[in-house]
């Protein structure tokens, strides 16, 4: 304390200079005990202690009795500072000497002697140890919400340590980042630019990363900005993070932005900035932007890599495009790009989606060949796809096998589970796994819930549906936009449009606004019930309320002016697809064609059928069969087996719908003992009849109500409109 009053006894015409805007009580002492320091000071009685101790502290003698007086002394916290800044010229054992005063019973280091210590170690070169001093500095003083302290004393003190550099601030700064104090390093940035002290890049850079990560893009973006107000000339690194968090938030417009800004710049775009653009627009299928992005990549001199293509293969398989995306599977293997589990995976998924399991299966095994892991993902794939096929015996053995190799079945696998039983018709068996995952202690979350209500509406039992619906909110989860869905889904296909339409009200007062699935599936329902004024109200509201329709919801326009007998309607909103930034899909040539075959336009349905292969799209057995639909609604018996041939020819199997199909056609056109033949060929690969199967036999079949036309496309397109749970969960 007396060293203090001494520092105080200053002229107050001398003091009032060092308390000058923005300096610290703290600091602005300092400044004057340096000073007093560098003056004469031997009637102030300390210059012994500013002498010996130095001496003692470089001659090792740290039991000398005048160190041990010293480091009890009341005045210790105010001389070990002058003591530091008489070792500045020795910055190691600056060092040495301030580790061992720390260790002292009953002393703490102020915020002063860090700060001394810290640049006397940054002018000394000795990074490591200033870092450890920073990161001491931090733990001890932060907690309290110094960091507008420490950075003022950092800035006095650097003055009476001769150090002009900004390392120490950098360095300070880069440290709230790695122990991941992001806000605060945030709020660092923007005390050091009010100092006129601006960060390194490349620190810059790493809190922007680790914002990023942290899923804090929005302080990225912030933080960006100011970089760019304070004239720091970003880096490739700097741009490739903005784009990518861009990219990753499906913001294309700033990405791109980003992307034209670095090359204004003079910024060159590296393979990474290439990568996440073309991931970006991957994730969002826009097919077309990144074929120009993958040209443009190689025109600068870059060649795609796995991720490269792994992306672009993602992508075409998001647009149902599979034939395309094994396009570029070969151009991989031939670029001696080594495919990985990630680009098997998206494969088999694709394969799957589109009912190619058998195909799907082969890759899995040439995967395991080529010595790569399958991972649950790959599974659930796999389990998902046979379970969709009905072919349960296969799923159950791909189960085991996870099991076998230490994969932990996870939610996504449990509901892919339920989903196949589900749609196989078992929900018992169903219901017997929802609750096994249960009793197992594994919490039954949301979309498990989601997919059980929708297997007991698509088995026709909307009373346990509702029960179960009821029964998630009691155990506390809240429902969500999918849970609604399917309950309305639900009661949509079961015609229950009135309590459709009362839920939705219910809906919108829990807050939940209708989105495009659900305005889609209320559409659909309109259509279906021949409401189609109302329909066409609904989708005005989607219009209006800025909500842009999916191919999905043109398949519902076009598959109900279809049925409603305005064919040439549905073909022109169907041709006003690709002028919409459409892709039109399997599910879109599906229910264009149907309606086309419904109509006898036979001719137009088949140029569509092909032309929708011409552009890499790959029908599956829906598309398949309602051609086969058409063709023997006209007689036209050689070319529906012709077109088995080639469902067989792409291992798709058929199904009841199918072969009911054949046994009508065969016995409408006289041929009964193929009509038996075929029967006997569904029996043999496990496929049971149903009463319409023998009312076809039999001649007492009426082709609207039996068959129920146009069926299976009612099924796929209710199917659709849900939204496919598993391709959710893997997204």
């Amino acid at each position: 304390m007396l060293a203090l009053a001494g520092l105080l006894r200053i002229k107050s015409s001398t003091a009032a200079s060092f308390f000058l805007p923005g300096r610290t009580l703290q600091g602005a002492l300092l400044i004057c005990f340096s000073r007093v320091l560098s003056s004469s000071s031997k009637s102030n009685g300390y210059d012994s202690e500013l002498e010996t101790i130095p001496k003692l502290v470089a001659q090792d003698q740290w039991e000398d009795p005048r160190i041990i007086s010293f480091f009890t002394s009341p005045s210790t916290h105010v001389t070990i500072s002058g003591i530091l800044l008489r070792l500045k010229n020795n910055p190691r054992l600056a060092f040495k000497f301030f580790m061992r005063a720390g260790k002292q019973e009953g002393f703490h280091h102020s915020m002063e002697s860090y700060c001394i210590t810290a640049h006397i170690l940054f002018n000394g070169r000795l990074y490591y140890q200033a870092g450890l001093i920073l990161k001491d500095l931090v733990s001890h003083y932060l907690m309290f919400g110094e960091l507008e302290n420490v950075i003022n004393l950092l800035k006095e003190t650097s003055r009476v340590c001769n150090s002009y550099r900004n390392g120490v601030f950098d360095a300070f700064f880069g440290i709230l980042t790695d122990l991941g104090r992001l806000e605060e390093a945030r709020d660092c940035f923007q005390r050091l630019r009010s100092l006129n002290i601006l960060p390194k890049v490349r620190s810059c850079n790493n809190l922007l990363q680790r914002l990023a990560r942290s899923g804090k893009g929005d302080l990225s973006r912030k933080l960006f900005d100011d970089m760019l107000c304070s004239n720091m000339m970003p880096t490739v690194f700097t741009y490739n993070i903005m784009i990518d968090i861009c990219c990753k938030e499906g913001d294309m417009t700033t990405a791109i932005a980003l992307f034209l800004s670095m090359k204004e710049a003079g910024c060159s775009p590296d393979l990474i900035t290439y990568n996440s653009l073309i991931d970006g627009h991957g994730k969002l299928g826009k097919c077309k932007e990144v074929e120009e992005l993958l040209a443009e990549m190689k025109t600068a001199g870059f060649q795609p890599d796995a991720i490269t293509f792994n992306a672009i293969i993602h992508c075409f398989i998001l647009n149902r495009q599979i034939q395309r995306s094994f396009a570029y599977f070969s151009e991989m293997k031939r670029s001696e790009v080594v495919p990985n589990v990630v680009t098997f995976t998206t494969l088999i998924n694709g394969l799957c989606k589109e009912g190619l399991t058998s195909t799907a299966m082969k890759l899995f095994i040439w995967m395991r060949l080529k010595g790569l892991k399958p991972n649950e993902f790959t599974f659930t794939s796999l389990i998902d796809g046979h379970c969709k096929a009905r072919n349960l015996v296969e799923a159950r053995k791909l189960v085991f096998d996870m099991v076998q190799e230490g994969i932990v079945l996870n939610h996504v696998t449990f509901t892919a589970l339920i989903d196949g039983l589900c749609k196989d018709g078992k929900v018992e068996e169903a219901e017997m796994v929802f609750t096994a995952v249960e009793e197992s202690g594994v919490t039954v979350n949301l979309l498990m819930y989601t997919v059980l209500i929708h297997g007991y509406f698509a088995n026709k039992d909307s009373e346990r549906g509702i029960d179960l619906f009821n029964k998630m909110k009691e155990k506390g989860l809240k429902p969500d936009i999918s849970s609604y869905g399917a309950v309305l889904w639900g009661l949509c296909s079961l015609g229950k449009l009135s309590e459709a339409e009362k839920l939705l009200v219910k809906m919108e007062e829990q807050g939940l606004k209708p989105n495009l699935v659900i305005y889609t599936t209320m559409m659909d329902a309109y259509f279906k019930t021949r409401r189609i004024p109302e329909a066409f109200d609904l989708l005005h509201r989607m219009l209006d309320l800025g909500l842009s329709p999916s191919v999905v919801t043109y398949c519902s326009l076009v598959d109900g002016l279809c049925k409603g007998g305005s064919v040439t309607e549905a073909s022109c909103h169907f041709e006003r697809l690709k002028d919409l930034g459409l892709e039109p899909n399997v599910l879109a040539y599906t229910a264009i064609i149907d309606g086309l075959c419904k109509n006898s336009c036979l001719e137009e349905a088949t140029m569509l059928f092909e032309k929708m292969m011409t552009e890499g799209n790959v029908p599956d057995v829906v598309a398949y069969t309602v051609l086969i639909h058409g063709n023997l609604k006209m007689g036209k018996l050689q070319e529906a087996f012709a077109i088995r041939r080639r469902i067989e020819e792409q291992g798709i199997e058929l199904d009841l719908y199918a072969y009911t199909l054949f046994i009508w056609g065969l016995h409408n056109c006289g041929q009964k003992q193929q009509a038996w033949a075929v029967f006997s060929e569904m029996m043999k690969k496990g496929i049971h009849p149903d009463e319409v199967v023998y009312n076809c036999l039999t001649g007492k079949h009426n082709e609207k109500e039996n068959l129920g036309e146009g069926g299976i496309l009612e099924n796929e397109m209710k199917s659709n409109v849900l939204g496919s749970l598993p391709e959710d969960r893997n997204s």
